[in-house]
């Protein structure tokens, strides 16, 4: 695969290579000024370009530049905050500048379904964030670029483990049976894997937030959309840019437990001589290094840019991490007077993972401190060398990390041809193709000698598992641009066509003679012929057709219309219910243009609809499916059976989503404030559900229906702010803000129901494994976390529960206290009451500072280390340590589930900070551009939560990521790090 890997890196590079234009002319020096047309102060660091090259220059601290360019050459002067202007130079020698505070708000362009508009054109509810408002520091997942940065939009992350899964919820859940993650398209791709790209390469995300501006993506449309550009090369010479970095990563946040000295003062606990700290066991320092080398550059009829990425990422888990390498070719070719545009996109990924296992930091933090981390009696070495006790639920953590091996390598291939021909001014088509492949490969291996992980106990278990995803898509549209009078139009209409086959195969084999090849031998395992082996294959398809178009029509800048509509079908629905239509209208009106409002630029008001849909995340759930069902004994083996597995369903259909926006977009105080305010509902009906149903005269117990209807309503606020724009001191600074509320209105429909009161995840310890945690209520909040209340400790150490539902007090007016669950109530609820980012920037002199805040008030979780092990008795709480957080009383002696392990989870963290510097470079040097940077990431988390981490909890991990059963941390989570980072940036 690396060889593979290397060879396509090559091609990569040699394509961009033929496309090299170099252009040069009789060149003279050039100098001057730049300066602050109110102030009339000269501005450093305004980058002078002479156009359609890269020969520049940057002003001093004075704002003097000096450089070197031809009589017909063109200078660009160009900075953030300023608006950006061009100077023929002809005969001058001298060229002093003013620049004037920008209008950038008002025109900033932004990515939209199938195209781009100015701001102050759009009627929907969207955001763009650039590069340049990314976040910072040591960034390996590019939905970190986004985290916290706009309003609405949550990605969550719990603990740092470096191959850990982003959950994304744009206006909270779309789906309580499907998919809630907003749908991802680079570059044009839709359903792109955003493996596919290195932060790096990034030129902007688009987020679409409304249904308005998602309808014209139909059925993936949902849960809000997320439009990726990659950087793309500029005309002119080559440019070379290196970034480079170093990180360390150390763990910010466990849970306190005891020392072995303090928990040998605890009455009856195990002593077994050792002083082992089990967390510095498990962890380590992480190493992260990150090289991105890029080549862009072209002609006035070629644009390229070529890129390579490397990263490599040790976790601060023992044997966690992952190497990544990708590489990219964005190329852009104009034939036939500038009407044939030709793009091509390419990018390969190929990333080894080392996943180590979460299950360390849960047996490192109740382990027992006194036991050692090896066996001292030579004689005994079943394990391997580590010390292993014979009772419940105990295994060693250093062996857990050490021992067990889970690799994984994955491989992502995404291409697409775009052409595009103008036939006038007003009237262009355009042809589309991409394809994308992804293979996911996965391998682990518990040894003879490992107690878990079940390799102990099958003389050696290995597992493989091969997944492949196809997804091929073909598109069409046709553009028209027009002006009648005052009003300017633009139509779009197209015919979209994709396709995804899916395939796959897992075994699973034990009793081997010898480790020595782990998973790389599964076809030695002995339990191929005593019948306890695993095999399975799959393979599926599905495909969607879909026609669709949208009309804008803008009068003056002043009244703003946008109609649009989709429809869609697809295999995986229903044969009388394939087809769906997704309609949307947005309206707006800038109020500035009609009456004036003083120092207001720009005040658009505007409103809009829009209906999207969400199909199924499994193939042929519509039809009746025979397969197999489970294992019976039969002469002395095991033998499958086979049965029903699916009801036939011809009426299935699409959820249907329909949201309604009110927003207000506006620009301020000499165009240095900008922002907007949304309120939105969103209705969502026909949920994808499984339902219970009777057999007979069904074959199966259960069908996919549709049924209920769940409501969605919150607020979003987002800001900036140049608050201070000298020549040499520039501060801006960034707030957004959101609220959420779903209300589950309805669980059935007719004779059918999901249950008007549903509980989801038990607790899972001894003796409450029947102890169900989150309710799920008809016509209630989603996220209730349920439960009974503590009131006190009785003489036995046991937890005193409230009375709720019958009389609290005896007929002498005693208290009375459940001894049960029966009594529970509401302990709070698993989202947060807001969400809110702060974000600034600082630049003086020479000098840049960013520095990102980001928080989440109002919502609980359910700590589990507590729930487990806060007590002193129980029947094998002698052999754990104990958890020794504020809330510890020595006095509850029997671990029950109560409200006092509900912990209010409000955080404010430091997510980022970075401090740069960029040199001041003379002319004729061959680097254009060097900035150092130091970043420290998560150095600060302020919460009075005592668990690992106060992240939001969107899904239950141990109930298959359920939906519904959000706010609870359980105990396998990693844990939380702080990464410190050197980089540089360099340019030639």
């Amino acid at each position: 695969m690396k060889k593979q890997f290397t060879r396509y890196c090559l091609l990569l590079f040699l394509m961009g290579c033929t496309v090299i234009n170099f252009t040069y002319a009789q060149q003279g020096q050039i100098t001057g000024k730049v300066a602050d047309s109110d102030s009339g102060e000269g501005i450093p660091g305004v980058s002078v370009l002479v156009k359609g090259t890269t020969r520049g220059a940057i002003t001093d601290l004075d704002g003097n530049y000096t450089i070197s360019a031809g009589s017909n050459d063109v200078l660009v002067f160009s900075f953030i905050g300023f608006t950006t202007i061009e100077e023929a130079i002809g005969n001058r020698s001298v060229i002093n500048v003013a620049l004037s505070a920008s209008i950038q708000a008002l025109n900033e362009v932004i990515v939209v379904g199938y195209g781009t508009q100015e701001r102050k054109e759009i009627t929907s509810a969207v955001t763009s964030v650039k590069a340049e408002d990314f976040n910072q520091g040591t960034v390996n997942d590019p939905r970190q670029l986004l985290q916290g940065k706009v309003a609405g939009l949550q990605i969550a992350r719990p603990g740092g483990n470096p191959n850990g899964g982003f959950a994304m919820r744009l206006r909270g859940i779309s789906s309580i049976g499907e998919n809630s993650e907003p749908l991802i398209v680079i570059d044009g791709v839709i359903g792109g894997s955003l493996a596919t790209v290195d932060p790096n390469d990034i030129e902007s995300m688009d987020v679409l937030k409304d249904g308005s501006a998602a309808a014209i993506y139909g059925t993936r449309g949902s849960a809000g959309v997320i439009l990726v550009t990659t950087k793309t090369g500029k005309t002119g010479r080559t440019i070379v840019e290196y970034n480079g970095s170093m990180a360390i990563e150390n763990v910010a946040r466990t849970i306190s437990v005891m020392s072995a000295d303090e928990y040998r003062q605890v009455p009856g606990m195990v002593d077994l001589g050792g002083n082992t700290n089990w967390l510095d066991e498990v962890t380590r320092t992480g190493f992260t290094h990150v090289h991105n080398l890029s080549l862009g550059g072209g002609s006035a009829s070629t644009a390229y840019r070529v890129s390579i990425n490397s990263r490599n990422a040790e976790g601060v888990g023992i044997n966690s991490g992952f190497n990544a390498l990708n590489a990219r070719l964005n190329l852009t070719q104009r034939a036939l007077k500038d009407k044939a545009i030709f793009t091509v996109n390419i990018s390969n990924t190929s990333i080894d993972r080392r996943f180590g296992n979460e299950n360390s930091f849960r047996y490192a933090i109740v382990s027992n401190p006194t036991v050692p981390v090896f066996d001292p009696n030579p004689q005994t070495p079943n394990f391997g060398g580590y010390y292993e006790r014979d009772i419940f639920d105990w295994f060693n953590p250093v062996s857990i990390a050490e021992q067990n091996i889970a690799d994984g390598r994955e491989s992502r291939l995404l291409a697409s041809i775009r052409g595009e021909y103008n036939f006038t001014s007003k009237f262009r088509a355009a042809v589309f193709y991409a394809t994308q492949r992804e293979t996911d490969w996965r391998g682990n291996y518990s040894p003879k000698t490992a107690k878990f992980g079940g390799g102990f106990g099958r003389n050696g278990l290995a597992e493989i598992r091969n997944d492949e995803r196809l997804n091929d898509l073909f598109e069409t549209t046709l553009h028209y641009d027009t002006q009648a009078g005052r009003v300017g139009m633009a139509f779009l209409g197209g015919y979209s066509f994709q396709e995804f086959f899916n395939q796959g195969n897992r075994m699973q084999a034990g009793d081997f003679l010898t480790d020595v090849n782990t998973y790389n031998n599964i076809g030695q395992a002995l339990d191929l012929e005593n019948g306890l082996a695993s095999i399975s294959s799959y393979a599926n398809e599905n495909r969607l057709v879909a026609f669709f178009g949208r009309a804008n029509f803008n009068w003056e800048d002043t009244y703003l219309l946008s109609i649009s509509a989709r429809y869609e079908g697809s295999s995986r629905f229903g044969e009388n219910n394939k087809w769906g239509l997704f309609p949307a209208v947005s309206a707006g009106v800038n109020l500035a243009n009609i009456i004036d409002i003083p120092t207001v630029s720009a005040m658009k008001v505007r409103a809009s609809y829009g209906r999207t849909g969400t199909q199924p995340n499994q193939s042929y759930i519509s039809l009746f499916r025979f397969g197999r069902t489970g294992n019976f004994f039969y002469n002395d083996r095991f033998v499958p059976s086979f049965g029903p597995v699916s009801n036939p369903n011809p009426d299935l259909a699409w959820e249907k989503k329909d949201e309604y926006n009110f927003g207000v977009d506006f620009v301020m105080l000499n165009n240095r404030l900008d922002g907007s305010f949304d309120y939105y509902t969103r209705v969502t009906t026909g949920m994808l559900l499984p339902i219970n149903v009777p057999v007979p005269p069904n074959l199966f117990p259960t069908t996919i229906l549709n049924i209920g209807e769940m409501v969605n309503s919150g607020i979003e606020f987002m800001v900036n702010y140049q608050a201070i724009q000298k020549s040499q001191f520039r501060w801006t600074t960034g707030f957004n803000f959101s609220t959420l509320r779903t209300n589950l209105r309805s669980l059935s429909s007719g004779d059918f129901s999901f249950g008007d009161v549903n509980y989801r995840s038990n607790f899972g310890s001894p003796g409450q494994n029947l102890t169900q945690l989150i309710r799920v209520q008809e016509n209630g909040p989603l996220g209730q976390i349920w439960g009974p209340i503590f009131d006190g400790v009785n003489e036995n150490g046991s937890p005193r529960l409230k009375v709720i539902n019958g009389t609290a007090v005896d007929d002498n007016g005693n208290p009375v206290y459940c001894n049960c669950n029966d009594d529970r109530t509401q302990l709070g609820t698993a989202y947060p009451t807001f969400n809110f980012g702060f974000n600034n920037t600082i630049n003086y002199k020479n000098w840049d500072l960013n520095f990102f805040f980001r928080g989440s008030i109002g919502h609980y979780l359910i700590n589990s280390y507590r729930g487990f092990y806060e007590n002193t008795e129980s029947t094998t709480v002698q052999n754990y340590n104990i958890v020794n957080t504020k809330y510890y009383d020595p006095s509850i002696k029997v671990a029950q589930y109560n409200s006092s392990h509900v912990e209010k989870a409000d955080f404010v963290v430091l997510d980022n900070a970075t401090l740069g510097y960029n040199f001041n470079l003379g002319q004729g040097r061959n680097v254009t551009r060097l900035r150092t940077f130091i970043s420290v990431q998560n150095p600060f988390i302020f919460t009075g939560y005592t668990g690992v981490d106060p992240e939001v909890r969107y899904t239950d991990p141990e109930s298959n990521n359920d939906p519904l059963a959000p706010g609870i941390e359980r105990r396998a989570t990693y844990f939380t790090t702080t990464i410190t980072t050197l980089g540089i940036n360099v340019s030639f």
